[in-house]
């Protein structure tokens, strides 16, 4: 009787604190994917190079590697980036609501490289970049107005400016691939931010030859990003003799803190193996998500009333007993999904009600073994015990089955697929606690009081000499 009251009190602990993280959204968020809260909708076309004709799926993949990279830096819940066609990625990004920097971020090759400046071209240099500045504040400007022609000219002038201006560099001495780490950073007494690097020893040995031949001569190091010239800080003869050593470096360019964390996303992604262009970006509205949340919750509750229903009158006190338990399930669950960060999408919230199904299922078995043990003669918690007893094995082998199968769509699948494993993974686990602990804690918990001790509330057609029961739940 102590142990029953003990786990009684454990299951009522677990109950109150399940309902706190469920209704404090402002310490427990719930998570929505894109199909219940909307979000952006981007398709990338990757397009092939002089060298490159035919796209291969390896390509295609380490492509979408690069993309998934920097989704990550983005911070994006629940992202799904997969391929779609021999040429194209699709990538869904949930509850995004600025879908022309997603597109910013995922659409740049972000090729980095370090080049020196020629010497003889110390004047020309601001003249060019100067230029190319006023090209790019009006193609900003340009881009609100949609005037397709406009920007097309505008464009091949900034194409030609950045051939202009790259004519004034030598060849690159050092690129993205020696690139350890890129974090944005507040520049000292300015409000401008800046993106600071970290370099592989490779990295940090070429850095240093080549800031060291650029060490008061006046001429500057080139920072390129996709061919364009975005900083050119010249160095301080204190480092003619080493270079500067330590591999690091500041790429400043009087970034926003956007565009500096934008940029350092790009850079600790990896650049693009090939050149892609943004086809589509399409922003789906969250009317559709509320539309199919409400449906979802009206399909989970009607099932989940029809199913409490049945167990009820087909069961009878057992069925009463097991409906508690789906509640308590219900609530555990929700708040384990909360806790761990999961987020809810359609296929998460079937995997939720599916394994509803399955936490029903553990209850029939169960009590139908009891049913055979009270029809066999044997006394009312004698029957009880041995009901749970004889139907662990099954359940047990039911729920290791459908967990190898939730870690293998977890492990092997992607996106919505993943998030239904996971969903599913975590009622199996929590309807095992339900059927075996909350069930047969309730059900012995009854059978201490006098008034609930009838064997035909347990099971109709039980043999007359097993209604008088002298032994009791202990």
């Amino acid at each position: 009787m102590g142990r029953q009251r003990g786990l009684l009190i454990l299951i009522l602990v677990m109950v109150l604190a399940s309902i706190y993280i469920i209704v404090d959204e402002r310490h427990f968020p719930t998570l929505l994917g894109l199909d219940l809260r909307g979000g952006s909708q981007i398709t990338i076309q990757v397009k092939p190079t002089a060298e490159i004709k035919n796209i291969t799926s390896e390509q295609l993949g380490d492509v979408q590697r690069v993309i998934e990279g920097r989704i990550n830096g983005l911070g994006v819940s629940e992202p799904l980036v997969q391929t779609a066609g021999e040429n194209q990625i699709l990538v869904q990004l949930p509850g995004v609501s600025d879908p022309e920097q997603a597109e910013r971020v995922l659409g740049g090759t972000a090729q980095l490289d370090f080049r020196a400046q020629k010497p003889g071209t110390e004047q020309q240099l601001p003249i060019e970049y100067q230029i190319r500045r006023e090209l790019l504040a009006k193609q900003k400007e340009l881009r609100k107005s949609n005037d397709e022609k406009a920007i097309a000219e505008n464009q091949a002038a900034l194409k030609r400016s950045n051939d202009a201006i790259a004519a004034l560099f030598d060849s690159p001495a050092l690129g993205g691939r020696n690139l350890q780490n890129a974090q944005p950073e507040s520049s000292p007494g300015s409000s401008a931010f800046s993106v600071a690097l970290r370099f592989d020893q490779e990295g940090g040995d070429k850095f240093a030859q080549l800031t060291k031949s650029l060490a008061g001569t006046g001429r500057s190091l080139g920072i390129f990003l996709d061919n364009g010239l975005i900083s050119f800080p010249s160095v301080g003869a204190e480092f003619a003799q080493t270079g500067i050593t330590g591999g690091g470096a500041v790429i400043t360019g009087n970034f926003t803190a956007q565009e500096a964390t934008d940029l350092a996303v790009q850079l600790r992604g990896g650049s693009l193996p090939l050149p892609v262009e943004v086809v589509e970006n399409r922003t789906v509205g969250a009317t559709l998500g509320r539309d199919s949340i409400q449906s979802s919750i009206y399909a989970g509750l009607g099932g989940l009333l029809f199913v409490l229903g049945f167990m009820v009158v087909y069961y009878r006190l057992p069925g009463v007993i097991s409906a508690i338990s789906l509640v308590i399930y219900a609530l555990l669950t929700y708040a384990g999904f909360k806790l761990l960060g999961v987020t809810l999408t359609l296929p998460g919230i079937a995997g939720f009600i599916l394994s509803i199904g399955m936490a029903v299922d553990a209850n029939i078995l169960i009590f139908e073994r009891t049913r055979e043990e009270l029809q066999s003669g044997k006394t009312l918690y004698r029957s009880v015990e041995s009901g749970f007893f004889r139907a662990f094995s099954s359940i047990l082998d039911s729920n290791v089955t459908t967990a190898i199968a939730c870690l293998a769509l977890i492990f092997l699948g992607s996106g919505l697929v993943r998030g239904f494993g996971v969903t599913l993974l975590l009622g199996v686990a929590i309807s095992m606690f339900t059927a075996v602990t909350c069930s047969r804690t309730l059900l012995l918990y009854a059978l201490t009081f006098a008034g609930l001790r009838k064997p035909e509330w347990y099971s109709p057609n039980v043999p007359k000499a097993n209604q008088s029961i002298s032994e009791t739940a202990s």
